[in-house]
């Protein structure tokens, strides 16, 4: 999620993934695998790389609408509303506010970035908070440049939804600009709004866990960690979503280690009762701890790998069909499926995110649409190799 604002250079893409990808498809055409013809997905019915959306993991029609409604408008309110009517589900909620946080992101950054139109000036490079108006006095406003969160965030200050959404919006900024000497104190801000969204609303999970997010990328010291992860697990004890914040704190490139890692997501899977998410952890820990050469087909197979996948398929088969963060185990499997060469597994992935690309591990790359639709031509490819066509495509599970 931290690549939500597009940092890292496509060549990497190219280099690490399509090149070997690529290369691999040659090696198995030649021994009789991958037929000669390019795998065509838009037969399928798949979303072209251009329509993919980067800004959620699946389908939530109400949030579109209402986040389209507020980004042409620049008016808070549409989001407002959902948010407010978004209280009986906390994993939704909190999917809901990473959503509207990292959109609120993505606009302004863009803003920033795109070259002056109409007589406007692109937005200031130095304006990493909007709590910090670097505009002078006069200036003009760029009319999508997420003022919407900004005026939001003035005209409620005692809305809990606001103050997560901006905490969180605070988290990408510091993430996103990672060679800033404010990073540390917009993060110390991000975590102030979270506590404040805690105080207006302290049965809802969420702020806690934006403030956990905040602490994770300040890198706190563990104590202060272990003692917010326990304030986030008394109030949601089995929350997907808290978890898969939680997770890279004590992974070898956050302040653990591998096995600190695999025993948290071993030990969250192990508690999790019936219909909860949690047995799909231990595949995040695993890929969270990836070589970085890590395109052969063989370390998939292992027997670590492949208990992490069925934990995942066990988890998606007993969980309800619209969890809210199903779509993320969903898009992580299907990369680990199509690198284990699983392609009739892998296409029932696609069927189910096709259409979304804002999670992991397509948004820790440079273009998440390009990384996705390499992974999923590679599971057409793969899919047709060995028999199967689009009028056979193996249902969704």
């Amino acid at each position: 999620m931290e690549a939500l604002l597009f940092l890292v250079a496509i060549a990497a893409v190219i280099g690490l993934l399509i090149v070997p990808a690529v290369r691999r498809r040659r090696e198995l055409r030649d021994n009789g695998g991958f037929p000669v013809r390019v795998a065509e997905p838009d037969r399928y019915g798949f979303v072209p790389p251009d329509r993919l959306d980067v800004r959620l993991p699946g389908p939530d029609r109400e949030l579109v609408e209402a986040l389209e409604e507020t980004q042409r408008t620049q008016d808070w309110r549409p989001v407002a509303r959902l948010l407010a009517l978004t209280d009986d589900d906390p994993e939704l909620r909190w999917q809901r506010v990473q959503s509207l946080a990292g959109a609120a992101a993505v606009e302004l950054a863009h803003a920033r970035t795109a070259p002056a139109a109409e007589g406007r000036p692109p937005a200031e490079h130095s304006a990493l908070s909007l709590s910090k108006d670097a505009r002078e006095p006069g200036a003009p406003v760029a009319s999508r440049d997420a003022r919407w969160l900004r005026d939001w965030r003035a005209s409620s200050p005692r809305d809990a939804g606001c103050a997560q959404v901006y905490a969180q919006f605070l988290v990408w900024q510091a993430l996103g600009d990672t060679g800033s000497a404010d990073r540390r104190i917009i993060l110390e801000e991000a975590r102030d709004i979270a506590r404040e969204a805690s105080r207006l609303a302290p049965a809802d999970p969420t702020s806690r866990i934006v403030e956990l997010f905040a602490a994770r990328a300040a890198g706190v010291r563990r104590a202060d960690f272990e003692a917010l992860w326990e304030e986030v697990r008394r109030r949601a004890p089995h929350h997907m979503g808290a978890h898969l914040v939680a997770l890279p704190y004590w992974s070898a490139k956050g302040q653990g280690s591998r096995e600190d890692a695999y025993a948290f997501a071993q030990r969250a899977a192990g508690e999790a009762p019936e219909g909860t998410l949690l047995p799909a952890l231990p595949l995040f820990a695993v890929y969270d701890h990836l070589p970085e050469a890590n395109m052969v087909s063989g370390l998939y197979r292992s027997a670590v790998v492949e208990q992490a996948v069925a934990g995942a398929q066990y988890a998606l088969h007993h969980a309800p069909d619209d969890h809210p963060v199903a779509p993320h185990v969903r898009h992580l499997l299907l990369c680990f499926l199509v690198r284990g060469e699983r392609y009739a597994e892998a296409m029932e992935q696609v069927r189910a995110v096709d259409g979304y690309v804002g999670a992991v591990p397509w948004v820790d790359g440079g273009d998440p649409a390009a990384e996705y639709a390499a992974y999923r031509a590679l599971a057409v490819a793969g899919y047709e190799s060995r028999g199967g066509d689009a009028a056979h495509t193996p249902p969704t599970h």
